[in-house]
């Protein structure tokens, strides 16, 4: 699961669609990050979890979230 790295509330995830999305790796298994494709990501921290969002990707850019 990626960590919000600039992303304080979900909202605010929500506003940067059609922008790269700023993460931070969390997996000890390797690279979670895929420019293209659907993510999870956990906020506004790694170790604060207070919401979590599903987000797709396309070309390196925020498609959508839910």
């Amino acid at each position: 699961m990626l960590a919000s790295n600039g992303y304080a509330t979900k909202s605010a995830l929500k506003k940067a669609i059609g922008e790269p999305l700023q993460y931070e790796e969390t997996s000890l298994y390797g690279t979670e990050y895929t420019s293209t494709g659907t993510l999870t990501m956990v906020g506004p921290s790694a170790y604060n979890r207070k919401w979590y969002a599903q987000i797709t990707m396309e070309n390196g850019k925020i498609k959508s979230v839910k």
